[in-house]
């Protein structure tokens, strides 16, 4: 089984720009999938969704620089 990050997942309807700490599966340079983790859908939406595939970028947060899933991957 291939090693777990931690990767950033926006949250939807916040107002203000709040990032979620997840785990993921590197599928390739830039790419990850994003593994089954307890989600409770009933307190906040996550942009993406365990088993989605997603593009990772380093942005900077107010936190600092994080690696923050931004888009899915090209078809």
């Amino acid at each position: 089984m291939s090693q777990t990050v931690q990767i950033f997942v926006k949250l939807v309807d916040e107002g203000v720009d709040v990032w979620r700490p997840v785990q993921a599966v590197r599928e390739s340079e830039g790419i990850y999938r994003i593994v089954e983790q307890p989600y409770d859908r009933d307190t906040e939406i996550w942009e993406f969704n365990p088993g989605d595939i997603v593009v990772c970028e380093v942005i900077e947060s107010s936190g600092g620089p994080i690696l923050a899933a931004t888009r899915p991957p090209p078809r």
